[in-house]
């Protein structure tokens, strides 16, 4: 890279001796008031313009891919930061613990692209680049700044299998975040679901869905989704709530693994519930 950009100084140098003189001119120029002198004055600012924005063109270009992937980090830091936020907001939680968790998400995101992806009505999974010589480990939650993606179910040396929320065999531990109303999640094949939901229950259209403290393998409060509906069964007494997930699963393509695995033992008893 550091060659290429010579060679690209190299060969553009006469331009930007020419806008350097350009400029140069420019700031001498006003103080002349020959009516030849302002004609040269308005084409030496047409050409100034076109080599400023042929320049900044050129710096857009080589905008590295790392900066696009750290800003999306970032975004994904800060996704994880505002909901946290938001659950000691509820809860009422000293400052300090906030601090604390700022510095406990710091480092903790390991990025990683989709390079497959298996959709069904029923099953929704993808491959990833990124394995256990990345640290990326079975049971690790998968996210973008939006929100939650699903989990990891199996590792390869470069390659993980994830498993998404639109899948059936996927269920896992939500929260209605203003009511701290909690249930299992799943996918029906048309909607993720809420099961089983007491119909007297206080959930509003709109409420903010998250993962709930209940998960061994997820951690708390990562966004999964918005209710949308509630649905009573036959009897009336039960619901179930529709929720639209904040992450279109079947379009991401650059995503995050949570470097976050919690009790091995009771990791081991709700994997379980993941098996087809």
């Amino acid at each position: 890279m550091e060659l290429f950009l010579r060679k690209l100084f190299n060969k553009l140098k006469e331009y930007i001796v020419l806008a350097v003189l350009l400029l140069i001119s420019l700031i001498l120029l006003p103080q002349n008031k020959n009516t030849e002198v302002k004609k040269i004055k308005s084409y030496a600012f047409a050409t100034f313009a076109i080599l400023t924005n042929v320049s900044s063109s050129i710096g857009d270009i080589f905008k590295s891919s790392d900066e696009l992937e750290e800003q999306r980090k970032i975004n994904a830091e800060l996704m994880l930061k505002l909901n946290r936020v938001r659950e000691y907001a509820l809860e009422n939680k000293e400052l300090k613990k906030l601090l604390g968790y700022k510095e406990e998400v710091k480092s903790r995101l390991i990025p990683t692209t989709v390079v497959a992806k298996n959709f069904s009505n029923i099953q929704g999974n993808y491959i990833i680049n990124a394995g256990i010589s990345d640290s990326v480990y079975k049971s690790m939650p998968v996210i973008t700044n939006d929100g939650l993606v699903g989990i990891v179910t199996d590792t390869e040396e470069n390659f993980s299998l994830v498993r998404t929320l639109h899948n059936t065999s996927f269920r896992i531990s939500g929260t209605i975040q203003r009511s701290n109303i909690n249930g299992i999640i799943f996918w029906d094949g048309q909607n993720l679901v809420m099961h089983n939901i007491p119909t007297t229950a206080d959930i509003d259209k709109g409420d903010r869905v998250v993962t709930s403290v209940l998960s061994s393998i997820l951690p708390p409060s990562i966004p999964v989704g918005l209710v949308v509906k509630k649905e009573s069964n036959i009897s009336g007494i039960l619901s179930n709530v529709i929720i639209r997930p904040f992450v279109d699963v079947l379009t991401v393509k650059n995503i995050f693994v949570l470097q976050e695995v919690k009790s091995k033992q009771i990791d081991s008893l709700e994997l379980n519930l993941l098996k087809d």
